[in-house]
């Protein structure tokens, strides 16, 4: 069975517009979460987020790019560009045929929904930009990333709400693994940080407008953030015979469905996917010290993500490490598999184990190791990587040191 390495690595969001900066802000413990800057917040309930600051788009993309890239598709390419200057590698040629792009996103377009819906509806005009569809679309950014670096092997985008990364990303382990192509760009990323965007959650009743606390007993709710993170996967024979620099080792993925609840979820289907990953991966409970947890910090993701925990690794549940760093950039929705990777890229590098900030009080239904408040520095060989999506949709990645 083929080996699947990850050789480039990328990302902007609320902690960094670059790897370093975010691994640095990881490493902190800094929050990325703060009041929100966009047009009508005054008439939000919830008004913080982990947005990016000090952005300018008109500084990397020109005008014409602008009109066709939605912000999804921007932050997307500006990581696409990071991981593809750092793995190396040139698309030409049989490369090209054998290499291909998945990407996770569950909103898409968000912000050209919001600004054209306010366009025809409250501005009354009867005319939209010819390039609205294209640029909205949820594939939009999987098909720029594809022509930008000729990539003409399987290339498509995946939607499955909170688990929509890690299931984009697990795919293209697949893909690798089975033989179907040797290099796949993958990870996600969102934008719904919009007056429509932030409206449509507020419906739900789960998130803060205060802080993101995951495991903490005081925590009220998730907090959205934006950005996003891309990947180079690689077969690693394929990465060793250039001499790339390995970053980590992808080995196992499962997934799994609850079939039971639009969005409450079920301890059993994340206790599944969890034991499904480590049978994949071919690692014993006792193999993995740390896993990126879902937590997103409401009540019931939260307790039910530990029970899932502790069902699937038995006495071992006490010794690991679980940290969420939503409570550092936000719930990134469909693309924060994406940048929650990174940790755990970071863990098993650098043995950096970033922490759950905002922990206040002990929860008796999160009694684990939650790696409160500061980051801790410790070897590890294996980890998880937990998403948990609305849906009932369940997708966990396994990951080793470098080979």
């Amino acid at each position: 069975m083929r080996r699947v390495v990850i050789t480039g690595q990328g990302t902007i969001n609320a902690l960094g517009q670059d790897v370093p900066q975010t691994l640095a802000a990881m490493r902190e413990g800094r929050c990325g979460i703060a009041e929100l800057e966009l047009r009508d917040v005054e008439r939000l309930s919830v008004r913080i987020g982990a947005q990016v600051k000090g952005y300018d788009p008109e500084a990397l993309f020109n005008r014409q790019q602008i009109a066709l890239y939605d912000r999804f598709t921007q932050f997307t390419l500006i990581a696409a560009r990071q991981a593809m200057d750092g793995c190396g590698l040139s698309f030409a040629g049989e490369l090209a045929v054998r290499s291909g792009v998945v990407l996770g996103t569950a909103g898409g377009g968000v912000n050209t929904w919001d600004e054209n819906y306010r366009t025809v509806y409250e501005e009354g005009k009867n005319r939209v930009h010819p390039f609205v569809v294209p640029k909205l679309m949820n594939n939009a950014a999987a098909s720029h990333v594809s022509m930008e670096w000729n990539l003409k092997g399987p290339s498509f985008s995946v939607a499955t709400a909170c688990a929509s990364s890690n299931h984009a990303m697990g795919l293209a382990f697949q893909l690798i693994r089975g033989g179907a192509v040797d290099v796949m760009v993958t990870g996600g990323s969102e934008a719904m940080l919009s007056f429509g965007g932030i409206k449509a959650w507020e419906g739900l009743r789960v998130m803060s407008k205060d802080a993101c606390r995951p495991f903490s007993a005081n925590r009220n709710g998730m907090v959205q953030g934006e950005g996003a993170a891309v990947f180079v996967f690689e077969e690693y024979e394929h990465a060793k015979k250039r001499g790339a620099d390995i970053l980590a080792e992808v080995v196992g993925f499962a997934m799994t469905s609850d079939a039971a609840d639009i969005v409450m979820p079920s301890k059993q289907g994340a206790a599944r996917t969890i034991a499904g990953a480590l049978k994949d991966a071919r690692l014993n409970p006792s193999d993995v010290a740390y896993i990126n947890a879902h937590g997103t910090g409401t009540a019931a993701n939260d307790k039910v993500e530990c029970a899932a925990v502790a069902d699937a690794f038995g006495h071992h549940a006490d010794e690991l490490m679980i940290s969420s760093t939503k409570s550092m950039h936000g719930h990134l929705i469909g693309g924060t598999g994406a940048v929650e990777l990174l940790a755990c890229i970071m863990a098993l590098k650098d043995g950096v184990i970033a922490p759950t900030i905002g922990y206040e009080e002990h929860d008796p239904e999160c009694a684990l190791d939650v790696v409160p408040n500061e980051a801790r520095e410790v070897r590890v060989e294996a980890c998880l990587s937990n998403a948990f999506a609305f849906g009932g949709f369940n997708a966990v990645l396994a990951l080793r040191r470098a080979p």
